[in-house]
């Protein structure tokens, strides 16, 4: 008997999600899901890191998340969605795990540093107050992936300081106690990181530069037309260069087939950027065009979101619990036998 091998992967509900990820993983993870035993976390916990405040925004975003994973085609009888807060066993696993990493090691992560540099810049010096759970991020991103038994980790190069965190704590884990923990290794593939409509290197929902797999038609629109554009165009007939031009930058994503015609025009002063924005609009929105409809349906039935969900927590938890046993009975604290 084949038995697949397990992947964890998943999303913080701190907004919908938009092109930027569908291009860079939720296409992916839709292809995954015939080949691997795929499990994908709702990470709300991880979101309250920085949403503590705001516990509302992630509750609500809990659903929105899940219904643009199926909208993308995520299948539940193949994928299995969870809320990561219904699932007590990783915050136990957790507190397990921060006896076996350092405060000093935790800091030196090169991807923990870089985002409390983007919090100082989001929020001036003090980085918004980074709290404890913000800095023991990957310490509960380690009891996610591990007491699910996940072989791999769907991750970019940025995210490998992570995984490789993963690694160390789960050799800690398994050199005191016995090998009961399965090691993950990273499953780095093309991960597309897609720019924003002001140039950003990143889409973000943060950025305000995003459209989003929820967005109408009109939005769509009203969006493409505020992308930035080359800023030595003036008039209509003036020559452009596409390559700097965000509107070349999708063109060149969602309407591929006339994209040589595209780029040639603009260089040659052959089209108006109205027209060029218009034409983008009508190719994203053909694009995304199944993906609304199939979300439409989700909005208008929202018990079946519920159930989903419910149906992939109760089968996560099994696991979870399945996990801790041997976990407990390997740390010699399973004190009672029921």
């Amino acid at each position: 008997m084949n038995i697949k091998k397990r992947i964890l992967t998943g999303d913080r509900p701190t907004g919908k999600l938009h092109i930027g990820h569908y291009l860079g993983s939720l296409q992916n993870r839709v292809k995954l899901q015939d080949e691997y035993d795929q499990y994908i976390i709702i990470a709300d916990v991880q979101a309250l890191t920085d949403n503590y405040n705001n516990p509302e925004k992630v509750r609500k975003n809990v659903f929105e998340v899940t219904m643009d994973n199926l909208a993308c085609g995520i299948n539940p009888n193949k994928s299995n969605i969870f809320i990561q807060s219904m699932i007590p066993e990783i915050a136990e696993l957790t507190v397990f795990y921060s006896n076996l990493v350092t405060v000093a090691r935790l800091e030196r992560n090169p991807t923990v540093k870089t985002e409390i540099q983007q919090k100082k810049e989001l929020f001036g010096e003090d980085g918004g107050s980074v709290t404890y759970g913000f800095l023991g991020y990957p310490v509960s991103q380690t009891a996610d992936i591990t007491v699910f038994n996940a072989n791999l980790v769907p991750v970019g190069e940025d995210q490998l300081p992570m995984i490789e965190q993963a690694r160390e704590i789960v050799r800690k884990f398994n050199g005191m106690y016995g090998e009961i923990l399965v090691e993950p290794e990273a499953m780095v593939g093309k991960i597309s990181r897609v720019k924003g409509l002001d140039g950003n290197n990143k889409m973000g929902k943060s950025l305000n530069n995003a459209i989003y797999l929820a967005d109408d038609e009109d939005q769509i629109r009203a969006k493409v037309r505020s992308a930035i554009t080359d800023s030595s165009k003036i008039k209509k007939n003036d020559p452009a260069n596409p390559e700097i031009c965000m509107v070349g930058y999708y063109h060149e994503i969602f309407n591929k087939e006339n994209k040589e015609k595209v780029f040639y025009e603009c260089r040659n002063g052959l089209r108006g950027c109205v027209d060029c924005k218009n034409e983008l609009s009508k190719a994203i929105i053909e694009n995304l065009k199944e993906i609304r409809e199939k979300r439409k349906y989700y909005e208008e039935n929202p018990k079946i979101v519920e159930e989903i969900l419910m149906e992939g927590t109760k089968k996560a938890r099994q696991v979870a619990k399945d996990t801790m046993y041997k976990v407990k009975e390997s740390m010699r604290i399973n004190y009672f036998n029921s």
